[in-house]
C-alpha cells in the first residue's frame, strides 16, 4: 500500500492543450478515491500519468516515498485495470492471472497459492481451465481484476473497468469492488464518467473540469456543499435546478425567482458567510429534486410552489415530476460544461423560454402528467451562486 501524491502536475499536448492543467492531490495510502468528470476532462490522463503511460510536463508524481516521474511503468509497483479487461485470449483464467507472476519470476508454489487465493475471492475457482471467450463479460471483469490483485502491489488503478457491463451487473460489481477494498485495504484510483459509479464507490471524490481539479471531497459533501455551479451542476441525478434569483428583505430574508417567494432562514445566512451582502441583487439559486416533495405528503412547515405538471416518471421506488417554471433558461457556461455529456440539452430545457425543472417525489404521490401540482420544497440546503464567477456563496473554500 501507499500515499500518491500529485504535486501540481502539467501534462501538455500537442499545440499547447492542456490534458491536466496544475493538479495538486493527495490521495492516502489505503484510501478508494475516485477521479470523475464530463469527457475530455483529464481524468484518464491523469490516471495513465500516475502509472506512466503518459509523460508528465511539469510537477511531480510520488508513489509511496519514491518520485516516479522518470519511472516506467514496470517499475512504479502498481496493477492496472482497464475497460476492455485486456486478457489473453489463448489463456485460461489460471494462465491469466498467474501470467504476471510468472514474468516477476516468482516461485511457482507462491504463484500457486496466490492465484488459488484471488481465484477463491472473486469466485473464479470453477473458471481456472476456461478461456476467456467461455466467461461472460462479469467474469471477464473479475480476472481482470485477479490480475492485479494476485500481484500485490502498493496501488490499483482503474480506468472505466465497469463501463462494458450491463446496468444490473455494474451494480453487483460496484458492491464486489467495495468488498474487495475493504478487505485488501490497497490504495485505488479509480476513473468514471458516471457519478453514481463516483458517489457510491469514492471514500473521496475528485471532480475535474477542462484538467482543472474543481473540489475533492466526500460523495456527501458533494452533494450537499458544491464549491460551484460546476460541481452542483455535474453531482446529483437527477441533476440540481437553476434559475436567476434575488435576495429580498420582506417580512424576513426570502429569494425571489419566476414568481415564487421562499423564506431563507437565518440560520442559512449564519451559515453561509457573505450571503447577506447579496441581499438586493441577482443570484443563481439552486435546488435539488430531492427537496421537493408532493404538498399533501410534505411537512406543514415546508413553502409551496404550485406549478403545472408536464410529465412524470414512474420509476417505483419514487416519481420524477417534470415541470416548468415562467424563467429563461440560465445560460451559464460552468452549467452548459457540467452537462456537456447529455444528448440533446437545449430540446430538453427550452419551452416557450422557460426552464424545464425535475422534482422527486414519493411513489405514492397522486401528482399526474398534464394536471396542475402544488410541491413542498425543503428549504435548508438550497445554494446560492455568483452569477458571474459561479462560485458557491459561502462555501469555506470560496
Amino acid at each position: 500500500m501507499a500515499r500518491i501524491v500529485l504535486d501540481h502536475v502539467d501534462k501538455m499536448y500537442a499545440g499547447g492543450v492542456k490534458g491536466v492543467d496544475g493538479l495538486s492531490l493527495d490521495i492516502a495510502d489505503g484510501e478508494f478515491m475516485v477521479l470523475v468528470g464530463p469527457s475530455g476532462c483529464g481524468k484518464s490522463t491523469a490516471l495513465r500519468s500516475i502509472a506512466g503511460l503518459e509523460d508528465i510536463t511539469a510537477g511531480s508524481i510520488t508513489i509511496g516515498s519514491r518520485v516516479v516521474n522518470d519511472l516506467p511503468p514496470k517499475d512504479r509497483d502498481i496493477a492496472m485495470v482497464f475497460q476492455n479487461y485486456a486478457l489473453y485470449p489463448h489463456m485460461t483464467v489460471e494462465q491469466n492471472l498467474a501470467f504476471g507472476l510468472q514474468q516477476r519470476k516468482t516461485p511457482k508454489d507462491e504463484i500457486r497459492r496466490r492465484v488459488g487465493e484471488v481465484a477463491r475471492m472473486l469466485g473464479l475457482d470453477e473458471y481456472l481451465k476456461r478461456k476467456p471467450a467461455a466467461l461472460s463479460g462479469g467474469q471477464r471483469q473479475r480476472v481482470a481484476m485477479g490480475r492485479a490483485i494476485v500481484r500485490e502491489p502498493q496501488a490499483f488503478l482503474m480506468d472505466e473497468p465497469l463501463s462494458n457491463l450491463d446496468a444490473k451487473l455494474r451494480v453487483s460489481m460496484r458492491a464486489s469492488l467495495s468488498q474487495l477494498h475493504d478487505r485488501l485495504k490497497v490504495t485505488t484510483v479509480y476513473v468514471t464518467h458516471d457519478q453514481v459509479e463516483a458517489m457510491t464507490l469514492g471514500q473521496r471524490v475528485c471532480v475535474l473540469r477542462d484538467g482543472k481539479l474543481q473540489q475533492v471531497d466526500t460523495p456527501q459533501m458533494l452533494y450537499t456543499a458544491p464549491v460551484n455551479l460546476f460541481v452542483a451542476g455535474f453531482i446529483g441525478s437527477p441533476a440540481m435546478n437553476f434559475v436567476a434569483a434575488q435576495l429580498v428583505r420582506d417580512h424576513g430574508p426570502h429569494v425571489v425567482f419566476a414568481g415564487h417567494k421562499l423564506p431563507v432562514s437565518d440560520a442559512q445566512l449564519a451559515a453561509k458567510p457573505g450571503l447577506d451582502g447579496h441581499f438586493g441583487k441577482e443570484v443563481i439559486l439552486g435546488i435539488r429534486p430531492s427537496d421537493f416533495e408532493d404538498a399533501t405528503l410534505a411537512e406543514a412547515s415546508w413553502p409551496r410552489i404550485s406549478v403545472q405538471t408536464s410529465v412524470t416518471e414512474l420509476l417505483g421506488s419514487e416519481i420524477h415530476v417534470i415541470f416548468h417554471i415562467d424563467a429563461p433558461p440560465l445560460q451559464h457556461a460552468s452549467i452548459a460544461d457540467a452537462r456537456s455529456d447529455e444528448e440533446d440539452d437545449d430540446a430538453l430545457t427550452l419551452a416557450d423560454n422557460k426552464t424545464q425543472w425535475t422534482a422527486r417525489v414519493a411513489a405514492r404521490s397522486a401528482i399526474k402528467p398534464g394536471e396542475p401540482a402544488t410541491l413542498a420544497i425543503d428549504t435548508s440546503n438550497l445554494q446560492f451562486f455568483d452569477l458571474d464567477s459561479g462560485l458557491s456563496i459561502g462555501h469555506p473554500a470560496n
